[in-house]
């Protein structure tokens, strides 16, 4: 895997390289100094569509204590983004990171893997339907073309992908991975496995929330659409507008590119090329596609190194949420609660 990872970002490397040398350095640079401080605009919306992603989170998640908070939920999310944009973790390796930061915040292991398996799942259910709505507006705009074929092609393997992930936990795939982790922890005498015991269980229960799973689908649906109003806004500060409708195709296919590029680490390179791709459809000068690109990977930078940061302090420091609120005081976990926390994690003297 990691052989296969180092050869993936080596030819996104050699592809991002090639594409700035073959429409132009110069030119893509001379765009970004002409959007100045736009970009940092830009880059601060993208906090809108965290906050979405994080509602959708909590909502699947559970409504068990301890539950924690919106903000807690966007600073995991923050961290996902930051781990899956910049690690070379064929953008998985987020959901591991925050599945542990639950844990340190007082959530039970099952539960805290249950909500995120199942965030997981919507959100890639939704995105599944935003490159729907994207492929449905590109043929009302253009008509069928052959990125139109290639596309339906490529949702066609998503869809299936996203049925099985999502049939697999509904057959029995999480009661699987429940006793094989259960027999191994036996078997070596791995401390804390226990916890994952109900795995399958739990991840059922939290989908017979009508309730929860709707609010999920429309925050993550919300988030999607978000990314097309940051394409418009890009382009606008880039000086090459477009309607909301082009942003939309551009974001949808863009982002589908991105997922389907999932072992080059960061998707580099192949983002890029998907960005020159579809903006051409729309008349845009291949320098401005990856110059749109480039301020995307602007921000998962500005925002990633923070986050990769943060991921450390809050999993060495992060107090664990109270069972009882009423005793233990807003956001003051009780003296037990931490100790408890600080010998899962060896962090007690």
């Amino acid at each position: 895997m990691k052989l296969l990872t180092l050869i993936g970002g080596t030819l996104g490397a050699v592809l991002a390289i090639w594409l700035l040398a073959r429409f132009g350095f110069g030119h893509v640079l001379s765009l970004l100094e002409q959007a100045g401080w736009g970009i940092v605009l830009v880059m601060a919306f993208h906090l809108v569509q965290v906050l979405f992603s994080a509602l959708g989170w909590r909502a699947i998640a559970g409504s068990s204590p301890p539950r924690p908070s919106v903000l807690d939920f966007m600073l995991l999310r923050w961290v996902r983004e930051g781990v899956n944009n910049l690690l070379p973790v064929a953008q998985v390796g987020g959901e591991f990171a925050v599945v542990r930061l639950l844990r340190r915040r007082g959530v039970p292991l099952v539960r805290a893997t249950a909500g995120t398996v199942c965030d997981l799942t919507m959100e890639m259910l939704t995105q599944i339907l935003f490159t729907v709505t994207g492929l449905l507006l590109l043929l009302h705009l253009l008509g069928r073309s052959q990125v139109t074929d290639e596309v339906v092609g490529g949702l066609g393997a998503a869809l299936l992908v996203g049925v099985l992930f999502l049939g697999g936990q509904w057959l029995g795939l999480a009661r699987l991975l429940e006793t094989g982790l259960m027999r191994l922890a036996s078997r070596f005498g791995w401390q804390g496995m226990g916890e994952i015991q109900g795995l399958h269980a739990t991840l059922l229960s939290l989908y017979k929330q009508p309730r929860a799973v709707a609010a999920a689908a429309f925050h993550q649906s919300v988030s999607w659409l978000l990314g097309a109003v940051e394409v418009c806004l890009a382009l606008h500060v880039l000086g090459h507008d477009r309607g909301l409708g082009p942003g939309l195709v551009i974001e949808s296919l863009g982002q589908a590119v991105k997922a389907a590029g999932f072992v080059v680490p960061g998707a580099l390179g192949v983002s890029e090329g998907g960005f020159v791709l579809v903006g051409s459809l729309f008349g845009l000068p291949p320098a401005v596609s990856i110059a749109l690109a480039l301020i995307k990977r602007l921000r998962e930078i500005a925002f990633g190194l923070p986050a990769l940061g943060a991921w450390q302090w809050l999993d060495r420091f992060w107090l664990p949420l109270p069972l009882d609120r009423g005793r233990a005081g807003p956001g003051r976990p009780s003296r037990g609660t931490v100790q408890e926390a600080a010998l899962d994690y060896g962090d007690a003297s």
